[in-house]
């Protein structure tokens, strides 16, 4: 799809660069302030899940149209250790890292469409999409 967006992501910076790519994205289609800045969290919250758990990945960002509507679509993709135990890492409050356990849970919420791939020892991918009301 033309538009779309590849942030590495290895490093504190990629994360920034990740959020700010996506609120842009979000905002040239049309999203209201606030949208965009659920966009933006979600990829922050993803990207920060990358750099934690695997070390290393990359965000993708891809405008989306659909049925007349347009949305955005992120895909955060690592080839880490993936996550042991789904569901509970889908509850708020569950962290392996002695963080607040909202992450997940958080994107879940903040976008419209969530989806998971993850098998232990060959990554993870979550994608996710906001459509423009």
């Amino acid at each position: 799809m033309s538009g779309d967006i590849r942030i590495a992501v290895a490093k504190d910076a990629d994360i920034v660069a990740a959020r700010q790519s996506g609120r842009a994205l979000a905002c040239d289609l049309g999203f209201s302030p606030g949208n965009a800045t659920l966009i933006a969290t979600a990829i922050s919250e993803l990207a920060r899940n990358i750099l934690l758990y695997a070390g290393a990945g990359e965000i993708l960002l891809a405008p989306l149209d659909g049925s007349g509507r347009r949305g955005v679509q992120v895909v955060a993709r690592d080839s880490g250790p993936g996550i042991a135990d789904l569901e509970r890492a889908l509850l708020d409050g569950f962290s392996t890292s002695q963080r607040l356990g909202l992450g997940l849970p958080g994107v879940r919420r903040l976008m419209d469409e969530f989806d998971i791939d993850t098998r232990p020892g060959q990554g993870t991918t979550v994608t996710v999409k906001k459509w423009a009301r």
